[in-house]
């Protein structure tokens, strides 16, 4: 396929979804289409946090519609992401299955840090500059904070609360008072509080507001002659001159402003809360709004991506770059991660010929962190890598590609029980996990092993059959030994997969 063939990004936010196409060529972003429906998926979370049917319905209809949208661009070069809303939700998983579904594709609910880095990285691409920057992006549900220079995120941050989720609290009746705005104004301060220091105006020289409350806002301001005369930004009077007319008003539907939305009305006084709170306690004279968001940033991550897997010079794939950075942190041997990693992908390789990259991709990922639980204990390391991979900041891994990495880490040694879910999955997990142990074991004298030495095939009945073409008549006794340990825990299972020995 072409590289400058299409990409399309679907950001599944708290407020609205978006399907953005767009082509990237010689380093110029061209936008070919874009969609966008308010849902509100935010404003359907209960008392018990679950999704009402109802906002589920809405999500489904707008996905199932994006899927149709999204005919001729190639599943590989889309990704779609859910953000803070799928984050919270405690029937995510019940949604995620009827929502990948309508839309025909897989759906990664990324972390608060993470979409932050998507966001820079969208903005910072469309909107160059060599200036240190504050990048603020303003949710549905939550609230961005990045500091960046050129195209690197020095510092990206989180927080759980935005203008849908303050809006429903403060002015849920629709009514506009100044007690409503205060408590709004304290509410956000106190979860913005703990960022003044590191985000504060002696780390950056100019600040940009990215996402639709922002833009919402700016329009607002400029349709009324209110933006900064010079530079056409969001000033701190601007902004008191906007909450001064919804007061006037006295509620949402009384409000009449040029270039105001009905799908942005009912979550404009907490937007505006929140932007008034940033602007007061992080010293923000001047906010301009910002060319990209989160969905040219997962366009512009996607097409690393892609580049990286391709060869391409100068493309960089942030999981890899990730998984190299937590070696170096954590003290990881790599020669003996490297070891791991080649007999690992051999074997599936060789067994699986019709598995996906993707599951390539994260069986070495597995096998470059599998020892990184040993900066904790040498004892039952597996289950401490295990924790640390599934809950530690991975830049450019979904909240569910870390839960499978970290599945496999816990599953490359020890019994099988506590890793059955993956073994009842669907092809390749199950010969993931066995090629993840088969080549600890082949290694466990952390010398150099021929990949090539050991071959590993599905047999007819679905059975893996594991021989030697090495040297010699078969492995040295210690490996043999430990093969067919684990050729005996496989058979003790009840699962279809077995491991059959034919070692000479």
């Amino acid at each position: 396929m072409p590289q400058d063939a299409a990409l399309a990004a679907i950001d599944i936010g708290s407020n609205s979804f978006r399907l953005e196409i767009a082509q990237v060529r010689r380093g110029r972003y061209k936008r070919l289409a874009y969609f966008k429906q308010a849902v509100r998926l935010g404003a359907g979370l209960d008392e018990q946090g679950r999704l009402t049917e109802a906002a589920t319905q809405r999500g489904l209809a707008c996905l199932q519609e994006f899927g149709q949208l999204l005919h001729g661009v190639a599943p590989q070069r889309t990704r779609a992401v859910a953000t803070q809303t799928l984050r919270e939700a405690a029937n995510r998983n019940e949604f995620l299955v009827r929502a990948e579904q309508a839309l025909g594709l897989p759906i990664e609910v990324i972390t608060g840090r993470e979409e932050a880095r998507l966001i820079y990285s969208g903005v910072s691409f469309l909107q160059p500059s060599d200036a240190t920057r504050l990048v603020v992006d303003i949710g549905g549900r939550s609230t961005e904070l990045i500091i960046g220079r050129r195209r690197t995120p020095v510092r990206a941050e989180s927080f759980p609360v935005g203008a849908v989720g303050l809006s429903l609290r403060y002015f849920a009746d629709g009514r506009l008072t100044p007690q409503a705005f205060r408590e709004a104004q304290v509410a956000a301060g106190a979860e913005l509080e703990e960022a003044v220091a590191q985000f504060g105006p002696a780390h950056w020289s100019e600040a940009l507001g990215s996402s639709g409350t922002v833009g919402a806002v700016f329009d607002l301001l400029h349709a009324s002659g209110r933006t900064d005369s010079r530079s056409g930004s969001i000033t701190p009077d601007g902004l008191a001159w906007l909450m001064q007319r919804c007061l006037d008003a006295g509620h949402v539907d009384a409000l009449q402003l040029p270039g105001l939305k009905d799908d942005r009305r009912a979550a404009l006084p907490g937007g505006l809360a929140i932007l008034y709170t940033l602007a007061a306690h992080f010293g923000i004279a001047q906010l301009q709004p910002a060319a990209g968001a989160l969905r040219q940033g997962l366009i512009v991550d996607l097409l690393q991506r892609l580049g990286s897997a391709e060869g391409e010079a100068g493309a960089r794939d942030t999981r890899q770059h990730t998984v190299r950075e937590l070696q170096a942190r954590f003290g990881v041997d790599t020669l003996q991660a490297a070891r791991v990693r080649s007999v690992a992908l051999a074997l599936l390789g060789a067994a699986q010929p019709d598995a996906p990259d993707s599951a390539h991709a994260l069986l070495g990922w597995a096998s470059d962190l599998h020892e990184i639980g040993m900066a904790l204990s040498h004892h039952d390391h597996h289950r401490h890598g295990a924790y640390m991979v599934g809950h530690m900041d991975a830049p450019g891994f979904s909240q569910s590609q870390q839960r499978e990495l970290a599945d496999l880490v816990l599953a490359q040694r020890g019994g099988l029980r506590k890793v059955e879910h993956l073994l009842a999955a669907p092809p390749p997990q199950a010969w993931q996990v066995l090629c993840l142990r088969l080549a600890v074991i082949c290694c466990h004298a952390r010398t150099a092993v021929d990949p090539a030495a050991l071959q590993l095939r599905c047999t007819a009945d679905g059975s893996a059959q594991l021989g030697w073409c090495g040297p010699g008549s078969g492995p040295d006794p210690r490996t043999l030994h430990l093969l067919r340990e684990e050729a005996e825990a496989w058979a003790q299972r009840s699962g279809r997969l077995r491991l059959v020995l034919a070692l000479g």
